[in-house]
């Protein structure tokens, strides 16, 4: 077979592999394996699942890295694998987890009324937008809450780096979840405070990580709508991952009331993934991904250079600079200022 055929296998087999890592996840797979190996006798017994069926399941984690078999019917989990146990310091479980959710897979299910209408399939799907799917199911929101933190851990230990925070006295996260980006940001600049604003839902674990990181003195906690507002008192507001959730329209409203409270020397900072002007394969076009994933389930998009100028003008701002976070992660720092 030539490589160029593999590979369309490979991306063909592409969801079934998502349906793997979700099934193994659910399972608690690699975490009951853990450091050492077992077998699969022992696992299916724990699971209370079918033991051929369950040494299938692991040879198929197998096959795609994740396990190794070390003798027959005995598997142990890979450096890659790790990743995905629970309680690895830098697990990416709950990401995988929210990516693999059947409430998200069902909606690329209609990728391609979606990219006939430009709307998102998930209302379809489930009679209701996403945030709104996330409030009415306690279990999924916290998963949500989780993952963003797990995807927030490399950007908030790169961003004070990226972008000088020394000069601000307080710096609002707009949407900031639990706070993880704010609490690195904060830890980098001692002199700093913070406010992390985001829904009740958003914030419910906020509390407990920034008590944690010894920061609650610190940090002031308001719940709110950011699209009815945004708090005052701030002299850099701070969105990561924000903008990309929602519409031009949503998105320049967000922005809207973020200008409305932004001093005269106040500085936007938006991090998020910048799109080049010509399409390229780098990242393995999880860019790309990432942007068909906010059109079918948020209704939102990925952004150019270009487009994000555009929808801070639409702000009365100003795009001032777009330098990227780090080599580690997608994520460029977008500053703007009043117009």
């Amino acid at each position: 077979m030539t490589e160029y055929r593999s590979r369309i296998l490979q991306l063909a087999f592409g969801p079934m592999i998502g349906h793997l890592v979700s099934t193994a996840l659910r399972l608690g797979v690699l975490d009951r394996i853990g450091e050492g190996g077992r077998s699969a006798e022992e696992l299916a017994a724990e699971g209370k699942t079918d033991l051929q069926s369950t040494t299938r399941l692991l040879r198929a984690l197998t096959g795609i890295g994740l396990l190794t078999e070390t003798v027959p019917g005995t598997f142990a989990v890979t450096e890659t694998g790790a990743f995905l146990r629970t309680d690895h310091p830098e697990s990416m479980a709950y990401v995988a987890r929210l990516v693999t959710e059947p409430s998200m897979v069902r909606s690329w299910e209609h990728l391609g009324e979606s990219i006939r209408t430009g709307e998102p399939s998930f209302p379809k799907v489930f009679g209701t937008d996403y945030f709104s799917f996330l409030k009415d199911n306690p279990e999924l929101s916290e998963n949500f809450n989780i993952a963003m933190s797990q995807g927030t851990r490399d950007t908030a230990e790169l961003l004070p780096v990226a972008c000088d925070f020394g000069r601000f006295g307080t710096v609002a996260d707009i949407g900031g979840g639990d706070g993880t980006l704010l609490a690195g940001v904060l830890r980098a600049n001692p002199s700093l405070r913070g406010i992390l604003y985001d829904s009740a839902e958003g914030l419910s674990q906020a509390a407990a990580k920034l008590e944690e990181a010894g920061l609650a003195g610190r940090c002031d906690l308001v719940t709110g709508d950011f699209f009815a507002s945004a708090p005052a008192g701030a002299d850099a507001y701070l969105l990561k991952s924000v903008l990309h959730d929602w519409s031009d329209d949503r998105a320049a409203t967000i922005l809207r009331h973020v200008r409305s409270v932004l001093p005269a020397e106040g500085r936007v900072i938006v991090v998020e993934a910048v799109l080049p002007d010509i399409a390229d394969d780098r990242l393995g076009g999880m860019n790309y991904l990432s942007d068909l994933n906010m059109l079918v389930n948020l209704g939102g998009r990925e952004r150019t250079r270009d487009d994000f100028a555009e929808l801070f003008a639409r702000a009365d701002l100003s795009l001032v600079s777009v330098v990227p976070v780090g080599p580690e992660v997608p994520y460029f720092v977008i500053e703007a200022v009043a117009a």
